[in-house]
């Protein structure tokens, strides 16, 4: 199961493409337009990514009752307002706070820090085979050799959905919407040769592979 994340913001086209990028880093995400049910629909997640321009109760009330309800939850305020004063306010219970426009890149980046201060990524590595994979650093270590594996950002974002998904048998479909955040074009080969070179990396024998499974007619699997 991925790191469940709580996400409220209003703006239909925002939320859309925040949403689908989360998704294709690994993360299950729920979506709301509203902070009505906002503390009841934050049970069972690790993190509230919450906009202050909200129809109703505002984010900052939101934040507040959040926090109060969830102590722990790490919460990360979206504004387009950029004063001061707005950001004094929301920081009295947010954790962080991201101005908008932002580049999704820096929101993960921020996302990932709060979920490391929380304790939310395992420190423990998984291991696969010959392989140890430290999902709070970012990290994999081929263990015959003791050497880090260096994926490409692409890579490592293929990688990471697969191992999000441990055991489960994914379409190229789901892989690729998951990961590019675009509709799969059928016959498109990129998610194939990217399979390829990262099997070049992570594979003992790329030919015989044993960790990135292909399920032929299907998609791919990573086995527990």
């Amino acid at each position: 199961m991925g790191i469940h994340l709580l996400y409220i913001e209003d703006d239909a086209e925002i939320g859309t493409w925040v949403n689908e990028d989360l998704k294709g880093r690994g993360y299950e995400v729920t979506w709301l337009q509203s902070g009505e049910r906002a503390v009841e629909k934050a049970a069972g997640c690790r993190l509230v990514i919450l906009d202050v321009m909200l129809p109703g109760l505002d984010g900052f009330t939101v934040g507040q009752r959040l926090k109060k309800a969830y102590p722990e939850l790490p919460i990360l305020m979206l504004s387009a307002r950029t004063s001061i004063d707005d950001k004094l306010e929301g920081l009295q219970f947010a954790d962080d706070y991201v101005t908008k426009p932002f580049h999704p890149d820096e929101l993960a980046a921020r996302i990932e820090v709060l979920l490391r201060r929380s304790g939310s990524f395992s420190s423990e590595p998984l291991t696969l085979k010959h392989l140890h994979v430290y999902e709070r650093e970012n990290r994999i270590v081929n263990n015959d050799t003791g050497e880090e594996i260096l994926l490409t950002g692409k890579q490592f974002q293929i990688f990471t959905y697969l191992l999000r998904h441990l055991g489960q048998i994914l379409t190229k479909e789901q892989i690729y919407e998951g990961v590019w955040g675009d509709p799969y074009l059928d016959g498109d080969k990129t998610l194939m040769v990217h399979i390829r070179y990262l099997r070049e990396k992570v594979e003992r024998d790329p030919a015989n592979p044993e960790i990135i499974e292909t399920v032929r007619g299907v998609g791919y699997r990573v086995k527990a």
